[in-house]
């Protein structure tokens, strides 16, 4: 029995890697390679014994630790964790996993990796920032290569333009079925530049989606913010790289600004077939981002000339081209009640925390007695809106027109 019931597809926009030290040193070029640091788990709830135990028996989980994990049956979600979780990092494992799970295809996206790709505050040279993620695309498209329910992510910086539009063509070419970019400024350009219209321009032609995710941005404040001449809070992770209650609070900032700009620059417009998705930032913020966007272009475009060639509003754009992910604990039913059933996704978080113990369970008690085409959308719809070749199979009674 697997943990998703099988009356419907269901389609998982989050899942992970849990990279080992090496994952991008093995497969970066020799000329970068010793300028790239292993990948760390400081200060996450991983260990470095539990990473050095796994490094010591060849990379892999011991054939009893395996054997436990699949054990637990329907309840692989509930338990299995972090880079203990079957199939964090062994690509054959991770097929076990989906097989467990019952997900029709999910996304994979890196976890500690694209810090040097991304890296805003460290001031690395090109090669090093386009060689590291040219290493992690690589390890991406093998982590992925043998089971086609598998969707890798590729990651590609957009400070070069140039450069970009180089790594987005390796990354199609090699497979990769969406492309996360950082939503901050493209260096010293807004994302909507018309440097980077050759790199939109590839997505939308190719069918590629690009994706904002958590990780894709500094996760943290200013430094300052937290400056209350208090003793700091002891989070619930333990410090360290992640998001802490005041981050939670503001974390909307970075994707509602880029892809504002986006919708204002005109790329949404101009490319209507490009698509996209927001993962794991949440949606709270998605129903006043709609509404906020729409009056601002009404009331600017009398004095903004390319605002003013907009045809459509952006709550019209974003509907037919985006969709994002909700947390497990936020109210996607209220959400969706508050804008639309065809802009939010299904995702597990697998194998991370943060995703819970039963998030199908936890977003059934949001959607409550909502019908069931809401659930079809939310759950698969409008995944396949976004992705169309992933389409496996037609949900089972969709109710759809």
């Amino acid at each position: 029995m697997t943990y998703a019931p099988s009356d419907r597809a269901y389609y998982d926009a989050d899942s992970h890697i849990m990279e080992l030290p090496n994952f991008l040193i093995d497969y970066a070029d020799a000329s970068i390679r010793d300028q790239l640091r292993p990948v760390s788990y400081e200060a996450s709830l991983v260990t470095d014994e539990e990473v050095d135990a796994i490094v010591a028996n060849g990379s892999k989980h011991s054939a009893a630790h395996v054997e436990a994990q699949i054990a637990l049956g329907d309840r692989l979600i509930a338990e299995s964790k972090e880079i203990q979780g079957l199939g964090a990092f062994d690509r054959a494992d991770r097929s076990v996993a989906l097989d467990m799970l019952g997900f029709s295809k999910q996304l994979v996206f890196a976890t500690h990796s694209v810090a040097t790709p991304f890296s805003a505050s460290r001031k690395l040279p090109d090669d090093v920032r386009y060689g590291a993620a040219r290493a992690h695309n690589l390890a991406m498209r093998d982590f992925c290569a043998d089971d086609d329910r598998l969707m890798g992510v590729g990651v590609v910086p957009l400070d070069d333009p140039d450069l970009a539009l180089l790594e987005v063509e390796f990354a199609i070419d090699a497979g990769l079925e969406a492309i996360w970019v950082p939503h901050h400024p493209a260096g010293d350009r807004s994302p909507g530049h018309v440097d980077l219209y050759p790199f939109w321009d590839r997505l939308a032609e190719s069918g590629t989606p690009f994706v904002l995710h958590v990780g894709g941005a500094p996760l943290q404040l200013d430094t300052r913010w937290a400056n209350t001449g208090r003793p700091a809070a002891r989070d619930w992770m333990g410090g360290g790289e992640n998001i802490r209650s005041k981050d939670m609070a503001v974390l909307h900032q970075g994707p509602e600004t880029f892809l504002s700009v986006m919708v204002m620059d005109g790329v949404f417009e101009r490319l209507p077939d490009l698509r996209g998705a927001s993962v794991e930032l949440g949606a709270g913020w998605v129903p006043s981002m709609l509404d906020r966007l729409d009056w601002t272009v009404r009331s600017w475009k009398k004095v903004d000339r390319y605002l003013a060639e907009l045809e459509r509003t952006p709550s019209e754009t974003l509907r037919a081209q985006m969709a994002f992910t909700p947390f497990v604990f936020e109210d996607v039913g209220g959400f969706i009640d508050a804008s639309a059933d065809d802009l939010y996704l299904f995702s597990s978080d697998y194998p991370h925390v943060e995703g819970g113990k039963d998030p199908i369970g936890r977003f059934e008690r949001s959607l409550g007695d909502r019908a069931p085409e809401v659930r079809e959308r939310f759950y698969s719809e409008n995944f396949l809106k976004i992705f169309p070749r992933a389409r496996v199979h037609q949900p089972l009674a969709s109710g759809l027109d």
